[in-house]
């Protein structure tokens, strides 16, 4: 099962929105990856292949993916919370309750990584665990299943057309340097982030 963790997203920073779909691919992607692991191992020996890749998608959820959190909550949101255009008024209980997912898939994450170090540790998982890793997993499919279709479907398209473009320019610039890319560099791209330890999103 090879992992390819340095994929071109299709947008840089200089398309905020567009790159924020994108990140949701990743996160998708590694959460399968997770789900595929748990359903195919099912707590025995991992090979070499199922290893590194458990080990990727783990160092995905816990260093990369809060950032996309951060995009969001820091930056994204406070700026829809400023409009005054009745259809982001709207939805502010919505943006609401996909705060309240990311600290439901932050528990849900806590424990899976927890599980997952176990596993690589010590090599085997016993059947509760098991049982508890597949649980959550299951629960964090559906949340992002959920989640994920609300902000690429609704929220992302909405801001697209009630943020102005100096706004959608400062939240590339705060995407890029939350990951540590300097945001005048020439169309700076996810990938760049990629090729240091512990950035891949």
């Amino acid at each position: 099962m090879p992992v390819t963790i340095g994929q071109t997203p299709d947008a840089g920073f200089d398309q905020p929105l567009k790159l924020l779909s994108d990140c949701h691919r990743r996160i998708e992607k590694f959460l399968n990856i997770l789900i595929h692991i748990a359903e195919e191992r099912r707590g025995d020996a991992l090979d070499s292949e199922h290893r590194d890749a458990l080990e990727a998608a783990l160092r995905y959820f816990k260093n990369a993916a809060p950032w996309h959190t951060r995009d969001e909550e820091d930056s994204l949101f406070p700026r829809m919370r400023q409009s005054d255009d009745p259809r982001v008024r709207a939805v502010m209980k919505q943006i609401d309750a996909l705060e309240d997912d990311h600290v439901a898939a932050d528990a849900q994450h806590a424990r899976v990584e927890e599980l997952g170090r176990c596993w690589l540790v010590a090599g085997r998982l016993d059947t509760s665990d098991v049982t508890a890793l597949r649980n959550r997993l299951v629960a964090l499919r559906e949340t992002y299943r959920r989640h994920i279709a609300e902000e690429d479907d609704m929220i992302f398209p909405l801001a697209g057309e009630v943020l102005s473009g100096s706004q959608l320019n400062r939240i590339g610039r705060e995407m890029a340097q939350r990951r540590g890319i300097d945001p005048d560099r020439p169309s700076p791209r996810c990938r760049h982030a990629q090729n240091h330890p512990g950035r891949a999103n």
